[in-house]
């Protein structure tokens, strides 16, 4: 990222150096965050005053940082209006915590230069990292640079502190001489990912925690409309239902993030992110309520008008609690596909775990983020499936034991 993380205005009048700004590259893999341990850029720039000509700039940074001279640059700009850019020769050497540029030719009077200093790295502990520094002109003179503003450093994150020691290892480095192990299985990168992907997996399991019971409600209602005398509710639900079923959950994501607010109906997007999943999945989950009603034979409802209820009490006493039990190994798969089907709200910004590692894979040029993503989704994912599994599995052995006449009670003393 090229955001400027620290600058400073100075006065507009200055004795003989003013300095512009003095900045490190953020190298958080999301924010603008610049951590400690981790591999940034300090940026300097600075103007001479009219008559003075830059020979020497020594940049001192704070005890604890390296740096390294391999990619240092230098830029000046000069002549009328600063109109006139280059890149002069110039002779970085160092000493100690001191970054020395010096000019073989000095530069013109009120040049502005820019000073880039690579592969730097502030101790782990972070803090307010104070640069400091010293000019030498043409005509032999010295004088400190004492408008440099704080360059504040985050503390590394355990995590990445995990990250860099795995980096240092040589087994690691060994590793990623293979291509198909750097793309996919980046290790120092799948740890540092995780604490940021971490984020998106709460924003995930937020939104289905909010639409899943909703869709419950939905889904139920539209199941009571399609199974209605009135032909109108039937018509409603049925049209509804068929339209959602087929056309893309994408499309819809797509409709009502990019369409609402061309009709002037602004809605934050995560709340709009819940209703879009809820409508979607309460489509389905009308399906699976309505064929949950009908599994259940006649015999029960006539059952219960014999013993004297009326047709709300059989369905709410008889009908429901029957139908909930068999349908929920469907709903607990209908609750996979949704957390699922998160991912898609991606494509419209919700900061969720696709979004989260997209990001971080536009960083670092690996798909380790995606690796690290799938796992969240798997430990969702797979425990349920079990569930669901086991859930219809006990659905078959009930059916069967009632096929067979098998008392509950007694089947249950079998088992035990």
């Amino acid at each position: 990222m090229s955001v400027l993380v620290a600058t400073c205005a100075l006065p507009t009048q200055a004795l003989a150096l003013d300095t512009a700004k003095c900045t490190a590259r953020p190298n958080a893999d999301a924010g603008n965050d610049i951590l400690g341990a981790k591999n940034t850029r300090i940026t300097w720039e600075g103007q001479s005053a009219e008559g003075e000509q830059i020979a020497r700039v020594v940049l001192t940074v704070p005890s604890g940082t390296t740096f390294s001279l391999d990619s240092a640059r230098a830029t000046v700009l000069s002549g009328p209006e600063l109109m006139t850019r280059e890149s002069p020769e110039v002779e970085f050497t160092a000493d100690g915590q001191s970054f020395i540029a010096t000019f073989p030719e000095p530069l013109a009077a009120g040049a502005y230069l820019r000073l880039e200093i690579y592969d730097v790295f502030f101790p782990g502990a972070g803090g307010d990292m104070q640069v400091t520094g010293e000019v030498t002109f043409a005509d032999g003179t010295t004088q400190a640079i004492d408008d440099i503003p704080v360059i504040h450093v985050v503390d590394t994150p355990l995590f990445d502190q995990w990250a860099n020691w795995l980096s240092e290892q040589q087994w690691v480095q060994d590793s990623l001489q293979n291509n198909a192990i750097k793309l996919f299985l980046n290790l120092p990168i799948l740890v540092r990912s995780i604490p940021t992907i971490f984020s998106g997996f709460g924003v995930a399991v937020a939104t289905v925690a909010c639409a899943f019971p909703l869709a419950i409600v939905v889904g139920f209602l539209l199941s009571l409309m399609r199974m209605s005398k009135l032909r109108i509710l039937r018509g409603i639900a049925s049209l509804y239902v068929n339209i959602v079923r087929g056309t893309p959950l994408f499309l819809q994501i797509y409709i009502a993030f990019f369409g609402l607010p061309l009709a002037g109906i602004n809605i934050p997007n995560f709340p709009l992110g819940v209703v879009v999943m809820m409508l979607n999945s309460g489509a389905y989950m009308c399906e699976i309520f309505r064929a949950g009603i009908l599994s259940i034979s006649k015999g029960q409802t006539e059952a219960a008008r014999s013993l004297g209820m009326n047709r709300l009490q059989t369905t709410l006493y008889v009908i429901l609690p029957q139908m909930f039990r068999l349908v929920i190994p469907n709903l607990t798969s209908e609750f996979i596909t949704l957390y699922k089907d998160t991912s898609l709200l991606a494509a419209v910004g919700i900061m969720e775990l696709v979004m989260y590692a997209r990001t971080i894979v536009a960083s670092t040029g690996s798909i380790t983020p995606y690796i690290v993503a799938a796992l969240f989704y798997l430990v969702i994912t797979l425990p349920l499936s079990k569930v669901t599994r086991h859930l219809e599995e006990r659905t078959r052995a009930g059916r069967k034991r009632k096929r067979k006449g098998v008392p509950a009670a007694s089947a249950t003393t079998k088992e035990a």
